[in-house]
C-alpha cells in the first residue's frame, strides 16, 4: 500500500520537497560535478591509452546498469528509505576506496561498486518522488529536480579542479564521500514513508518480466531514442576535459571553468524546460534539447582555444538545460502506477547504458581514428536519438498510453 501524499507534497514549491528532495539533490549533484574535470586526468595517471580511459570512467556506469533493476525490486519490497541507506553507504565507502588506489586494475571495480550505490540511490529517489508528486506538477518538479543538478554541476567541476590542483587527484574523492554523507542524513530525516511497513512483495522475479513483457512496445521505442541521447549527454563529461588538456593543452583549473559556466547555461533553462513540458509537452522540451547537443558535439572539433571551446560547452549545456529532467519525467510519466519501482529501474538501466556507452565510444573512437573524430560520431548518434524520440514515442501530457500494471 502507498500511503496518500499530503497537499504540501503534491506541489512544485513546498517545504517538504525543498528538505526532502531538492536539498539532498544538491549534495548530491555536486559531488558529481566535482569529480568532472577529475575523472579523466585521474584515469590518465594510470594508463595512456584513450581505450582503457574510457573503460576507466565506464566502470561507474556498469554498477548502475547491474543495479537499476534489481534496485526497482528491492524498493517495491522494503521502501525507499532502506535503499537510499543502502546505496548512500555503498558511494561512501566505495569511493573512499578509490582514494587508496594506485592501480587501474582496482579502480575499475572500486567505480563499479560505486555506480551500484548510485543505482539503489537513484532508483529509490526518482520512485520516491514520482509517488508524491502529481502528474500536471511533474514536469516542472522533475526539471526542478534536475536544475539542482545542474547548480551542482555548476559549482562542482571549479571545486573538483581547485582540490585537485592543490592537493592532488585523490582529494576530491574523500570531499565527495562527505557530501553524499550530508545528502543522504537530509533526505532520510526529511522524507516520507511511501509505503506502509511489513508490507509483503510477492514474486518480484515473475512481476518484473511480466512489467517487461508487457511494455516491451514502449520500452524499446523510447528507450531507443533514450539510449542514444544519454551517450551524448555523458560523453560531452568525457570529451570536453579530453580535447582541452590533450588538444588544446589547458590546465585542469581551465577545464573546471569551462564545465562550470557551461553548467550556468543549463541552469537557466531548468525550469522554462519544466514549464515547456508542463503546458505545451514533454516532446517540446527532449527533441529540441538533444537536437543542439548533438550540433554542439560537431562544432568542438572547430574550437581552437579556451574561448572558443567555451562558446561551444556554453551551446551543449543550453541545450542540456532545455532537456532538464525530461527522461526521468517520461519515464514516470509511462509507468505503471502499480509496478513503478520496476519499470523505473528498467527505464533506468536503458537510460545508463548510455553511461557505459558514452565513454567506451569516445575511447574507441579516439584510439582508432583520433580524438577529434569522437564528437563527431556522438553527433550523429544525438541526431538519430532525437528523430527517434520525435517520431517513434507518443507524446505523454496528452494522449497518455496506459502501459499494463500487471
Amino acid at each position: 500500500m502507498t500511503e496518500k501524499p499530503d497537499s504540501g507534497q503534491g506541489q512544485v514549491f513546498s517545504r517538504h520537497n525543498l528538505l526532502a528532495i531538492y536539498l539532498p539533490g544538491l549534495f548530491m549533484a555536486s559531488t558529481n560535478g566535482m569529480l568532472i574535470p577529475v575523472m579523466p586526468l585521474f584515469a590518465r595517471s594510470f594508463i595512456d591509452s584513450y581505450l582503457l580511459i574510457g573503460v576507466v570512467l565506464a566502470a561507474k556506469g556498469v554498477g548502475n546498469l547491474l543495479f537499476d533493476i534489481p534496485a526497482g525490486v528491492l524498493v517495491r519490497r522494503y521502501g525507499h528509505r532502506p535503499v537510499l541507506t543502502l546505496g548512500a553507504a555503498t558511494i561512501i565507502a566505495s569511493s573512499l576506496a578509490v582514494s587508496q588506489t594506485h592501480s587501474v586494475f582496482l579502480a575499475i571495480p572500486c567505480l563499479a561498486i560505486c555506480g551500484i550505490g548510485w543505482a539503489l540511490w537513484s532508483i529509490a529517489r526518482q520512485t520516491y518522488v514520482a509517488e508524491v508528486i502529481r502528474t500536471e506538477n511533474r514536469g516542472r518538479s522533475i526539471a526542478l529536480l534536475g536544475g539542482v543538478g545542474r547548480i551542482g554541476v555548476l559549482v562542482g567541476p571549479v571545486i573538483g579542479g581547485l582540490v585537485a590542483g592543490t592537493f592532488g587527484l585523490r582529494a576530491p574523492f574523500l570531499l565527495y564521500a562527505f557530501l553524499v554523507l550530508c545528502g543522504a542524513v537530509v533526505m532520510l530525516i526529511f522524507s516520507a514513508p511511501t509505503r506502509a511497513a511489513g508490507t509483503p512483495a510477492t514474486e518480484p522475479e515473475v512481476r518484473l518480466w511480466s512489467v517487461l513483457r508487457d511494455n516491451i512496445a514502449i520500452l524499446f521505442r523510447a528507450g531507443s531514442g533514450q539510449l542514444c541521447a544519454q551517450l551524448v549527454r555523458n560523453a560531452r563529461h568525457v570529451i570536453i576535459p579530453l580535447y582541452a588538456t590533450d588538444v588544446l593543452g589547458l590546465d585542469i583549473e581551465s577545464v573546471g571553468l569551462i564545465i562550470s559556466l557551461a553548467a550556468a547555461a543549463d541552469v537557466l533553462m531548468v525550469y522554462p524546460a519544466g514549464v515547456i513540458m508542463d503546458r505545451f509537452g514533454r516532446k517540446f522540451a527532449y527533441v529540441p534539447s538533444f537536437l543542439i547537443q548533438a550540433a554542439g558535439m560537431a562544432l568542438i572539433p572547430l574550437t581552437t582555444g579556451f574561448f572558443s571551446l567555451q562558446l561551444v560547452a556554453l551551446l551543449i549545456g543550453f541545450g542540456n538545460g532545455l532537456g532538464a529532467g525530461t527522461m526521468m519525467t517520461l519515464g514516470a510519466d509511462l509507468a505503471p502506477s502499480r509496478s513503478r519501482g520496476e519499470f523505473i529501474g528498467i527505464w533506468r538501466f536503458i537510460g545508463d547504458g548510455g553511461s557505459v556507452g558514452g565513454p567506451l565510444i569516445v575511447g574507441t573512437v579516439a584510439e582508432v581514428l583520433g580524438l577529434l573524430a569522437a564528437p563527431v560520431a556522438l553527433a550523429g548518434i544525438g541526431f538519430a536519438g532525437a528523430g527517434i524520440l520525435a517520431a517513434l514515442v507518443p507524446e505523454t501530457l496528452r494522449g497518455k498510453p496506459a502501459p499494463s500494471s500487471t
